[in-house]
């Protein structure tokens, strides 16, 4: 072999390692800024991620398929009105509104089992 191929060799073998440590050092480094972004957004949304949580135990409570408005507005403090709306919405919840013009609320995951209990119907199991 040649100096002249040995070096070339040399050069592309070089070249090549380089490459392979840079590509791993800079998949790692985005790695990390992926897994603290991840945290952050995590963090920043958790009183939301809660209030969702909440919304659907208080309207997940076996004896009751509605809630009031007013009663959610209670429980689940610290929001605006359309900020508790969408809220709700995010949670999986349908809006209605009773004669009196009040609002109220239902997973639409218990629709199914409000028209039972509005037909008479009673689902066993």
């Amino acid at each position: 072999m040649t100096p002249f191929a040995a070096g070339v060799i040399a050069s592309l073998v070089g070249a090549i390692v380089g490459a392979l440590v840079g590509g791993a050092v800079s998949w790692l480094l985005n790695r990390q800024l992926h897994v603290q972004q991840l945290e952050r957004l995590r963090t920043q949304y958790k009183t939301e991620f809660a209030a969702e949580d909440t919304a659907r135990h208080f309207l997940g409570h076996k004896g009751y398929t509605d809630r009031s408005f007013d009663l959610l507005r209670k429980h689940l403090g610290g929001f605006e009105d359309d900020e508790l709306r969408r809220i709700l919405v995010r949670a999986g919840a349908v809006r209605t509104y009773r004669d009196d013009g009040s609002e109220w609320w239902r997973l639409l995951s218990r629709m199914d089992e409000y028209i039972d209990l509005k037909s008479g119907r009673r689902r066993d199991g």
